[in-house]
């Protein structure tokens, strides 16, 4: 076989669960079908259009603003366009003013296909202006000057990061953004986004794309991008090894050995691309073709899985026993998921627009377990089903019924911004939950669930394919950075009504759903 020639070999794979080891499990995963076009999938999904897409629409960038009657000093980035298939063309922008970042001043218009512009969606509609662009207060190291419109007033601000290691042993790096003028902190949150379980998982008998290198092979994923999966060896930076084999097949299925955990992370993040690709119309990541790289063995006995923005990768621990990696199928793709958040809505991790992100990832990372349709580790509404984190066999969330983990908001009320993130993701997982299967008991892959309201409604569901297309147009389309769950409720009518019509079902189920979380 000719250097770097992509094959296909079946590598066995298995898993350990609390501190057990359990008998090997095998299960090959099955081929699927592209989702129909059903109006969701983006006209510019390659990434040469999609390029050639945001350069037009920075060339217009000015006469936009004009258009939108932005302020003299206001100037638009444009970040991404997409094209659904009835011809509107949504294109994102962020602003500056004065040659300064605006943070929370991202929009995106709504152009018809005849060139009209049809509506825009801001993350905030205050005017942005402020009396002066020279801080008041000593400039902190390295940071930088921003206008922050996050609040009700845009002000003159200095955004920074402080890095650092959470107590867990995930890295810190927390933006912090200070008033320039009186050097209040306006706002800080952690940017490392982690999923918050532990343990591991089988994904059984699968299919890995490899590339042939010198006399062996190495996990280099030519058919999606180009992603790579490292070990660092129990380092905490850098990428450490590329994994490479000699007869291309991996691992022994235990975490005994350690091309098992590159064998989940390389796997869950094919499933995770060909998800984006077959079922969203997404080309990576980003849209751009452009794959992002897995890191296994990160640390010492650490518990956690992580999405890290400025290296655009995904990092997993190898638990608290070492011999059992977070790898498992749902944890990849909530964890790439975050990478897709970052590039369409950004939006931000804390708050309802955090618990959003958060949710995001859940409800992504559940798709792609659906989507895989692999025969060990079948689709379900719970996440971190066989990590066993909690040591009784629990999950560690419940997208029908959020509370039964013991600190998800089955509903929402004015106070759950104030949550952890991983706890006011619950009522956007309910609400999806809701959406796709409705209320009430029933049984989906061997699994009971039983979803109440918040005011005893019954909600119809009208499928996980339509309910996904819904949530992924309304993030990519009509969420903003600072989207809490009022606007996300807004966000996924506006995008039930362009998939299927103002008078539809689906619509009214969405409307359903919200209500039936208690966002009215």
């Amino acid at each position: 076989m000719t250097p770097h020639m992509n094959t296909r070999r079946a590598a066995a794979l298995a898993a350990v669960a609390a501190m057990v080891v359990v008998g090997v499990q095998s299960g090959t995963a099955n081929a699927r079908t592209a989702a129909p076009d059903n109006g969701s999938s983006p006209a510019f999904s390659a990434a040469a259009a999609r390029t050639t897409a945001i350069k037009s629409a920075q060339t217009d960038a000015s006469s936009t603003a004009a258009t939108l009657k932005l302020g003299g000093k206001e100037k638009l980035i444009a970040r991404d366009v997409i094209k659904d298939a009835k011809g509107t063309v949504h294109t994102r922008y962020e602003r500056t003013y004065a040659g300064l970042p605006v943070i929370g001043g991202d929009l995106v218009t709504h152009t018809a296909s005849n060139g009209k512009l049809k509506s825009v969606t801001k993350a905030t509609n205050a005017k942005i202006s402020v009396p002066s662009t020279t801080a008041k207060i000593k400039t902190l190291a390295g940071a930088r000057k921003v206008i922050w419109a996050g609040g009700s007033k845009p002000v003159l601000a200095l955004e920074s990061t402080k890095t650092g290691v959470q107590k867990d042993g995930t890295p810190s790096r927390k933006r912090v953004i200070t008033d320039a003028t009186t050097g209040k902190v306006l706002q800080s949150y952690e940017e490392i986004e982690t999923a918050g379980v532990g343990n591991s998982q089988y994904s059984g008998k699968v299919d890995l794309s490899t590339t042939a290198s010198g006399s062996g092979f190495e996990l280099t994923d030519g058919d999606r991008g180009g992603h790579k999966t490292y070990d660092l060896n129990q380092g905490e930076s850098g990428t450490g090894d590329l994994v490479t084999d000699d007869d291309d097949t991996w691992g022994d299925g235990t975490g005994n050995d350690r091309q098992t955990a590159a064998v989940d992370a390389h796997y869950g993040a094919a499933e995770t691309w060909d998800f984006y690709k077959d079922v969203l119309g997404r080309d990576g990541i980003a849209g751009d073709g452009k794959a992002a790289y897995s890191r296994v063995h990160y640390g010492d006995a650490y518990v956690n899985a992580f999405w890290d923005d400025s290296c655009f990768c995904m990092t997993y621990g190898d638990g608290a026993d070492n011999k059992s990696a977070l790898t498992g199928l749902d944890v990849a793709g909530h964890e790439m998921s975050h990478g897709l958040t970052s590039s369409t809505a950004n939006l931000d991790y804390v708050g309802e627009s955090g618990g959003l992100n958060e949710a995001t990832s859940d409800i992504f990372g559940t798709s792609v377990e659906f989507y895989a349709d692999n025969a060990t580790d079948v689709g379900d509404y719970l996440i971190g089903e066989k990590i066993d984190i909690n040591g009784d066999g629990t999950p560690l969330r419940y997208m029908d019924q959020p509370s039964k983990d013991g600190g998800s908001a089955d509903y929402w009320d004015s106070s759950v911004g104030n949550e952890d993130v991983h706890y006011s993701s619950g009522v956007a997982n309910h609400f999806f939950y809701l959406l796709a299967e409705g209320s009430g008991a029933k049984t989906i892959n061997g699994v009971d669930y039983d979803s109440p309201t918040s005011d005893g409604s019954t909600v119809t569901g009208i499928g996980r394919d339509k309910a996904i297309q819904i949530w992924y147009k309304a993030l990519s389309e009509y969420m903003t950075s600072s989207t809490d769950y009022a606007a996300a409720r807004t966000a996924t009518e506006k995008a039930a009504t362009d998939l299927y019509g103002a008078d539809s079902a689906e619509l009214k189920s969405v409307d359903a759903a919200w209500t039936g979380v208690n966002v009215k």
